[in-house]
């Protein structure tokens, strides 16, 4: 199917954008969409790793934040409680099948797991063509403080829905891993897993740190997995964090950085030509090892 295709099925759902929001979502999260297609590079004809949802409760959830319904996707085992929570933090193209899909990973695991759209108040990503429309129509108009504030709001509903306090895990990939190294200093989680998260760079008046700038200030220790051959992260910067947490207090102590030399950006998505599976596989072990040594 090509994107002249998938766009004509896109806008079928329904005549009227607003009207259709929340079913355009649940399209995209299962064909990619033809924003995606475009923006994100080459693109595989399908997923790699496509996990079922067999023995699992499944679906969308609504969670308010700050007088705003966010949508959420939620996996968890059937008819089990007490379960450690993960947030799941999308990338620029928010929540379509490979962060879902992520979800029911965890879910399989044994987490209660949730993957909010963070962009719902600035628009829909799959709405646009390319990463610069994407950046400054959606991205750039998106506060640090609300997107913690709605992570906030997330784990709260967890918490009130079967979830275990104390066992709060934060999961993110590429915008989503700056966003794990940000929550990570900002509440009381207990563990982070950042993929490929950018850790400098301009900062705004929406986005006024880096995670290089909250380092010492986290409150929660951070699994950093990147690529050695990443084009946009560069090991320069790697090398400022990893100096920058050894000076920290015993959270930003305990947090690692792995570097993968063959991997590029993107490495654990797998609908991208990025996709590498062995460093991947690799860094999923990782990340939940992570996330049981520290309790989640």
């Amino acid at each position: 199917m090509g994107s002249n295709d998938l766009k004509a099925d896109f806008d079928s759902l329904s005549p009227g954008r607003e009207a259709t929001q929340w079913s355009r979502r649940s399209f995209v999260r299962t064909t990619l969409g033809v924003g995606i297609a475009a923006a994100a590079g080459p693109v595989m004809a399908q997923t790699a790793v496509h996990t079922p949802a067999d023995g699992l409760l499944v679906g969308d959830v609504m969670i308010e934040s700050a007088g705003q319904k966010i949508p959420v996707y939620r996996a968890q085992p059937q008819g089990r409680t007490d379960l450690p929570v993960v947030l799941v933090v999308s990338e620029i193209f928010g929540v379509h099948d490979y962060i879902a899909d992520v979800a029911r990973r965890l879910a399989h695991q044994g987490y209660l797991a949730l993957a909010p759209d963070l962009f719902v108040r600035q628009g829909d990503p799959m709405a646009y063509g390319s990463i610069a429309e994407v950046m400054t129509q959606v991205i750039a108009k998106v506060p640090d403080a609300q997107v913690l504030g709605d992570l906030d709001a997330c784990k709260d509903w967890a918490l009130a829905h079967g979830g275990r306090p104390g066992h709060v895990g934060v999961m993110g990939f590429c915008w989503g891993g700056r966003i794990v190294w940000l929550y990570c200093a900002h509440a009381a989680v207990q563990a982070g897993v950042a993929w490929y998260g950018r850790l400098t760079g301009a900062t705004t008046a929406l986005t006024p740190k880096n995670p290089l700038d909250v380092a010492k200030e986290l409150k929660a220790p951070v699994l950093g997995l990147y690529g050695g051959q990443d084009q946009g992260i560069s090991q320069e910067s790697v090398a400022q964090m990893r100096q920058a947490l050894a000076a920290g207090d015993s959270a930003a102590k305990a947090s690692q950085i792995v570097v993968y030399p063959d991997a590029g950006h993107g490495f654990h998505a797998d609908y991208r030509a990025s996709y590498n599976a062995k460093d991947a596989q690799d860094g999923w072990s990782r990340a939940l090892t992570w996330l049981q040594q520290h309790h989640v």
